[in-house]
């Protein structure tokens, strides 16, 4: 008897420490995968078809650090106005966990967003770029690599500005992007 109800308390804390855990991004990236109202692809950094020899050492550094992007996107329709809003509020709830440390907030005609980084200052493992319209939909772009230094990232980004991104390559996911 004393077994079982020591046992019983054991999986309700189990239970309720599972229940209270927060998702982390990656779980939510998981979980909506095969959702029909989300665009998913994972793609290697070289899609981003940077000429190495445009790039100053800095930007090849941060080049050097990338890995590959996870691209999760929601397309809002009339039919899924209530379902893009709730995911929405799902992603803001996530973003907004102390992990995530902000580097800029994002605001512009075309909607609002921010850029976020996991790991320490010198060393970022992961950026999340987030952006939301009410007319589009959102998109949330994992950009994963090993000790990225933001610094250079600021650097890399200027050069992707500058680079032919293939974006038929990326299928939906590039038809999304251009708008």
């Amino acid at each position: 008897m004393k077994k079982t109800l020591i046992a019983l308390c054991s999986m309700a804390l189990l239970l309720i420490a599972s229940c209270s855990s927060k998702q982390t991004l990656q779980e939510y990236y998981v979980s909506n995968s095969e959702n029909p109202n989300f665009l998913t692809v994972d793609v290697p950094a070289s899609i981003l078809n940077i000429q190495d020899n445009n790039l100053t050492e800095t930007q090849r550094e941060a080049l050097a650090s990338l890995r590959k992007l996870n691209v999760l996107a929601f397309r809002v329709t009339e039919e899924n106005v209530s379902d893009f809003e709730l995911e929405k509020g799902k992603v803001n709830a996530i973003l907004d966990n102390d992990a995530y440390v902000e580097l800029m907030k994002l605001n512009s005609k075309y909607g609002k967003g921010a850029i976020k980084y996991l790991g320490d200052e010198d060393a970022i493992d992961e950026v999340i770029i987030y952006g939301s319209s009410d007319d589009q939909g959102f998109a949330i772009i994992r950009v994963l690599g090993k000790n990225m230094n933001p610094a250079q990232l600021v650097q890399l980004m200027k050069a992707i500005q500058n680079s032919d991104i293939d974006t038929a390559a990326l299928g939906e996911i590039g038809d999304f992007l251009k708008g």
